[in-house]
């Protein structure tokens, strides 16, 4: 998986990248190619503005009918065709026709000179500044008399060669935005199954201490019963009985802890909802954990001065929530624990903080202290016992009685939960 892993980022990303370019490059020869073929539509309409012209010239001064063929009606041309005899309104009607013909819609103005570059008809909204920006095109015989040069300028818009293959471009960012979105949920989902082998075998190796040392303290017991020593004393045989009890019951302890933590995630715990005294519940637990704190000479202190202090809760649920807290404090510190708790009113929720001087959290760490089995990196020492639990079941429950919960921690220098609850609306 570690050489796995890296390998499938650098082909993924590669894979991205040079579809990424053939895209760019993809857009780059549209653009050239619709550019063009722009260019020569407009060639076309000029060719095909400049044979309108002639033919409109002949329809309307009846030479039809004297120019037999080619050569005659060139010669008729050549002599006496000019752009004056047809008129600005005829003019501007064959131009307009042609550019449509030719798939060009776009808004244009026009003059004509003559040799002497002297405008004799032009549109209405033509001006001088068009004139350098136009197309040329000389629109009389090569050999005519009167030479005459046709000035189009085609009001083209900015980006109009874009525009045209707008739904192009905008295809590509669609597909392209799905690829980039699917290789981000590649990558996402690559990470994930990364962490959760990680958590998998955090877990198994923690459940595997966890179960190995009751298990050999039972099988030690169940041996020392088999002795002929101890079988006919009655005092070791209970002690040893007592041992294989107290261990079982550790065993289903922990048992227990994994199935409420799947009931957790399947939702199915259904909270008993009833009135609770949260500083009465507070300071019972402070009381079973008392002695637990004092053999490592620590402190519990309560600061209970919240005004407020009625809960509609889960009773059990609430009182895991704080011993889980509790212990959490105990176990994690190298000195004697000094665990503070205080609580106090903040609008409609019951404030509780348990502050402890322990080891504290990273910032990593912090973000990810209430995930199933997630567990600060103490590597596979197991020099602190547990499945990483009971932050999550923390959450988990906290949220399910509309509450939430948070963090704040400095490494070496201890951390504070603070627990919110909504308090017994009355």
């Amino acid at each position: 998986m570690k050489k796995t892993f890296p390998l499938i980022i650098v082909l993924i990303t590669l894979s991205v990248l040079g579809v990424l370019g053939i895209q760019m490059l993809w857009i780059k020869n549209a653009i050239w190619v619709k550019n063009d073929q722009y260019q020569q539509d407009v060639k076309s309409s000029l060719v095909d503005i400049k044979t309108a012209l002639y033919e409109s010239f002949l329809l309307k001064n009846g030479y039809y009918s004297f120019a037999q063929d080619m050569q005659s009606t060139g010669f008729l041309l050549e002599h006496s065709f000019t752009t004056q005899n047809l008129g600005k309104d005829e003019i501007t009607r064959i131009i307009r026709k042609e550019l449509i013909k030719n798939k060009i819609s776009l808004p244009f103005d026009y003059a004509i000179t003559n040799i002497f570059n002297m405008p004799i008809i032009f549109s209405e909204g033509y001006n001088a500044e068009y004139l350098n920006r136009s197309i040329n095109y000389i629109v009389t015989p090569e050999r005519a008399v009167q030479v005459e040069t046709l000035h189009l300028y085609i009001h083209e818009p900015s980006n109009y060669i874009l525009s045209k293959i707008s739904w192009m471009i905008i295809a590509s960012i669609i597909f392209t935005t799905i690829i980039i979105a699917a290789f981000t949920l590649t990558i996402r989902t690559v990470f994930n199954q990364k962490k959760i082998a990680e958590v998998k075998n955090d877990f198994i190796n923690n459940m595997t201490h966890e179960f190995k040392t009751p298990l050999a303290t039972i099988s030690l017991a169940v041996d020392a019963l088999n002795n002929e020593k101890v079988i006919h004393d009655v005092e070791k045989i209970k002690y040893y009985s007592g041992m294989i009890k107290e261990e079982n019951k550790r065993m289903n302890k922990q048992v227990e802890k994994i199935l409420q933590a799947a009931r957790v995630e399947r939702q199915e715990l259904k909270l008993i909802l009833q009135e609770v005294d949260a500083h009465e519940t507070i300071e019972h637990i402070a009381e079973n954990v008392l002695l637990q704190i004092q053999q490592k000479q620590g402190t519990l202190t309560l600061d209970l001065a919240a005004p407020n202090f009625k809960l509609k809760a889960d009773e059990v649920h609430f009182s895991n929530i704080i011993f889980n807290l509790i212990d959490n404090a105990i176990k994690y510190t190298n000195d004697a624990p000094a665990i503070k708790i205080n609580t106090s009113t903040l609008g409609h929720f019951l404030a509780i903080k348990i502050s402890d001087n322990g080891i504290g959290m990273s910032k990593e760490t912090q973000s990810r202290i209430f995930e199933k089995f997630y567990r600060s990196h103490t590597g596979n020492l197991h020099n602190i016992k547990g499945f990483g639990l009971g932050l999550s079941y923390v959450k988990a429950m906290t949220e399910a009685h509309g509450g939430k919960v948070k963090v704040e921690s400095i490494v070496g220098k201890g951390s504070t939960f603070t627990v919110m609850l909504p308090l017994l609306t009355s």
